[in-house]
């Protein structure tokens, strides 16, 4: 891979469709190996664009201002770090040569949509997962939960970050959920996925990576996530060796029929040596915020490597954890009181991504720290992010 100077006739170009705290990192990191970097989002001043060449707002949901803002600053890669995005134009955009879409226009199409996804795990790839159905309507839904069984989850088909998410308990929570889930999806698109539950140990993130040189895995990062949201993340989740053989196995089948280059997150459910496919995303992945202090290189390090065809590495060098600092407030931009004191807790470190507005439940940083264990790491980064409020400015 020969790169050159970005601004320059020389340049590499990658473009960022959603512009997140997640896309900020990836940005930086093709920019310390100078690559041009444009960063993309539904709205101005999102974290990404605070460190690209440039910036541009746009729908991406939208075909055409898709395709126009594409044409427009001609990149070599395009690299969706959103769901909400018009996939059937990237489908078109990569056939028209246009350029490379990461990791493939096909894996960004299939992985938006929970039911293409799961139907390519289950029905294809044969992965274990948890018992599923799908419902267009509030009647296909009742029936989907009565052959389901109870407790289950409805889920929009389009949605990310567990938003539209209901856990059901009896027949009452049906319409409620259904109500839900057309309200909070990506698209209102009346189409819902019902999964039954599971009963297991913990869940994982299982980061893989496909390279220039083959497929690559971190140690397996353990979360927690609350109403579907992750709010704290750890490296590494320890577990028995059969089962971290099988997430290994189950996130190389599920990435290799995607295919492309650079890295995905695989979520994964594990009762001893039991393992269930959950969720794909073919891109760095909220709970791996970790890395940025566990791994000798980030996920998003990975990502930037991957795509440009470059050697990976995916060694640990500390235990870590990730604690999450939301906005508690609704407002417009913030103050982040308290940061000294995060910052005196032994081996902490602090994101703040810069978002120009706040809500109660949005991630508006995420303490990090390592330690000599896991519950070490833990522990000292609750206690960063709880040393931080953030106030109305």
């Amino acid at each position: 891979m020969k790169l050159g100077t970005p601004l320059s006739p020389a340049a590499v170009k990658v473009m960022l469709l959603g512009s997140g705290e997640l896309g900020k990192e990836v940005i930086i990191e093709l920019q310390r190996l100078g690559v041009e970097t444009i960063a993309v989002d539904r709205y101005a001043n999102a974290p990404a664009h605070q460190v690209a060449h440039r910036s541009h707002v746009v729908d991406m949901t939208d075909a055409k201002a898709l395709r126009a803002v594409v044409e427009l600053e001609r990149p070599h890669f395009l690299v969706p770090e959103i769901e909400a995005l018009a996939t059937d134009e990237l489908v078109r955009i990569e056939a028209d040569g246009l350029c490379t879409v990461i990791p493939t226009a096909r894996a960004a199409h299939i992985t938006m949509n929970r039911e293409r996804i799961r139907v390519l795990a289950a029905e294809e790839l044969k992965l274990p997962t948890s018992p599923y159905a799908f419902a267009s309507s509030l009647e296909e839904l009742q029936a989907a939960c009565a052959r389901i069984g109870f407790p289950c989850f409805v889920k929009p088909v389009m949605s990310s970050s567990g938003k539209g998410q209901s856990r059901l308990k009896s027949a009452g929570d049906v319409a409620p959920a259904w109500e839900k889930a057309l309200s909070a999806g990506r698209v209102r698109e009346a189409r819902v996925i019902v999964e039954g539950e599971i009963q297991f140990d913990f869940e994982i993130t299982q980061l893989t990576v496909r390279a220039a040189d083959g497929t690559h895995f971190c140690e397996p990062i353990g979360h927690v996530q609350k109403d579907g949201d992750y709010v704290e993340s750890w490296q590494p989740q320890p577990m028995r060796e059969a089962a971290r053989q099988k997430a290994r196995d189950m996130a190389a089948k599920v990435t290799g029929a995607l295919g492309g280059l650079g890295i995905f997150g695989v979520e994964l459910f594990v009762r001893g040596d039991e393992v269930w496919f959950s969720e794909v995303s073919p891109r760095p992945h909220d709970t791996g915020l970790v890395t940025l202090v566990s791994q000798q290189l980030s996920e998003f390090a990975l990502h930037a490597r991957a795509i440009l065809g470059l050697p990976v590495s995916t060694d640990m060098v500390s235990p870590g954890a990730s604690a999450v600092i939301y906005g508690g407030v609704e407002a417009g931009a913030l103050t982040f009181e308290g940061v000294d004191e995060a910052l005196k807790i032994p081996g902490s470190e602090l994101r703040l991504f810069g978002k120009p507005e706040s809500f109660v439940k949005r991630r508006m940083g995420v303490a990090l720290a390592r330690g000599t264990n896991t519950d070490e790491a833990r522990t000292n980064a609750k206690r960063a992010a709880g040393s931080v409020t953030p106030r109305p400015a």
